[in-house]
């Protein structure tokens, strides 16, 4: 059965050769429940951290310096008195550190795992919902020699298990190598929430900008340092974007129909698109790479996509409104070093990379841009106090970005309530 799987994925076009063998553990997985008793659960976190190791070693180990060390430590500690003046959330009780691309991996991974294994519990879900179909079907019409469904579903997902711990391990390794620091995708990866760097992306960030390196360095640990405090002190947050995680990978559901019906009327194209003698496998694999197999999202899942784009957004603009107070007229080249960052954001930002990877989703730069307009325009009818109390209550839509005056008034309390009596 491993070799006839092996032989279709290979037909198919997928290269069977860097993943994790899911079949050598089948037998003592067969039975065993979703629940992560093992301390796996759906989601292999060894798989993940593994496959990101073996990217980052790839790229070359670059180790930290006591020059290194010094440099971030210089920088946090301007940042952090800046900070101060600028957000009403206080600094972390963990002292910033700079760390080496392979020490961001490991202090990084348990928070990946735990934004993502969601999304395989949805398909191992799905995929149980599959089997539990064609198990009724091969009860009603057994076939002699045919493997128990129970074999087949445990072995499906363990590959799918497999199959998005590598995914995700190729990503979070890619990301090692241009990533700033933990924060620099706007998620919650760290527990506690504390501020991380490393050196030798941002020296390469800085590459080709006529910009002092102790300028880009405080620019840096201003925007890790800001969303650090920003995550420490609303926890709810971290719930919050999981449960749009959560949201969408409940909404994963295979229609073998409607995939069955794709895969013929892509495939007949694709025959009649490849070049004369092309094989069977050289169509299948050609409409597999036009993501004939992308499944149709539902209402629900739209919802939790709109819901983390939106906080996301939300995330970054803030932290780049907190950013440019800070700084003021003290950094001369803010400016460039916002306008670089936007650039680098709408270019190749790591949330984008990863979370069109693994979700499909796209975080507008124009989001983010009217993100930061609303949060500078709060603070300037308002405080930076209440700015910052925002976090604690109703998030702002993404329309309500283009409104903030209207989003205060929405929201605000007035002070005479007679006349709602």
């Amino acid at each position: 059965m491993q070799e006839q799987m092996k032989a279709q994925f290979e037909q198919l076009g997928i290269n069977t050769a860097g993943f994790v063998n899911p079949f050598t553990s089948l037998f003592s997985q067969v039975g065993k429940t979703n629940s992560g008793k093992d301390g796996e659960g759906v989601l292999s976190i060894a798989t993940a951290r593994d496959t990101a190791t073996k990217f980052v070693k790839a790229q070359g180990l670059k180790p930290l310096g006591t020059k290194d060390v010094s440099v971030v430590e210089n920088a946090f500690e301007i940042s952090e008195l800046w900070l101060n003046e600028a957000t009403a959330f206080p600094a972390s009780t963990h002292a910033p550190i700079a760390v080496s691309r392979m020490d961001w991996v490991l202090e990084t991974m348990p928070g990946w795992h735990k934004t993502i294994e969601p999304l395989a519990a949805g398909l191992s879900s799905a995929i149980s919902d599959l089997m539990d179909q064609a198990m009724n079907a091969q009860t009603a019409d057994p076939e002699q020699g045919q493997p128990p469904i129970e074999m087949i579903t445990a072995m499906l997902r363990s590959f799918i298990g497999t199959m998005i711990a590598t995914q995700l391990g190729q990503s979070i390794g890619t990301l090692a190598t241009s990533v700033t620091g933990a924060h620099d995708v706007g998620l919650p990866l760290l527990d506690p929430a504390r501020a991380i760097v490393i050196p030798e992306n941002i020296e390469n960030w800085a590459v080709d900008l006529e910009i002092a390196k102790s300028e880009v360095f405080i620019f840096h640990a201003l925007r890790e340092g800001a969303v650090a405090r920003l995550f420490a002190h609303n926890p709810w947050l971290v719930s919050y974007i999981q449960s749009a995680v959560v949201e969408y990978g409940k909404g994963i559901h295979i229609d073998i129909d409607a995939i069955q019906r794709q895969a013929q009327e892509a495939f007949e194209g694709a025959q009649a698109n490849m070049p004369e003698g092309a094989g069977e496998g050289e169509a299948i694999s050609f409409a597999l790479d036009n993501g004939i197999f992308t499944p149709e999202e539902s209402p629900a899942q739209k919802s939790a996509l709109l819901k983390l784009e939106t906080v996301l957004a939300l995330i970054d603009g803030w932290s780049d409104e907190v950013v440019s107070l800070a700084a003021g007229d003290r950094i001369p080249s803010i400016e460039q070093l916002r306008e670089s960052h936007r650039r680098r954001r709408a270019a190749t930002s790591p949330a984008q990379l990863l979370f069109s990877s693994m979700l499909g989703l796209q975080v507008s730069p124009k989001l983010t841009r009217e993100a930061s307009a609303f949060w500078k325009k709060i603070r300037e009818v308002k405080s930076v106090g209440e700015r910052d109390q925002i976090w604690s209550g109703l998030l702002p839509t993404a329309d309500d970005l283009l409104d903030p005056e209207k989003f205060l008034t929405s929201t605000s309390i007035p002070d005479d309530l007679s006349g709602l009596l």
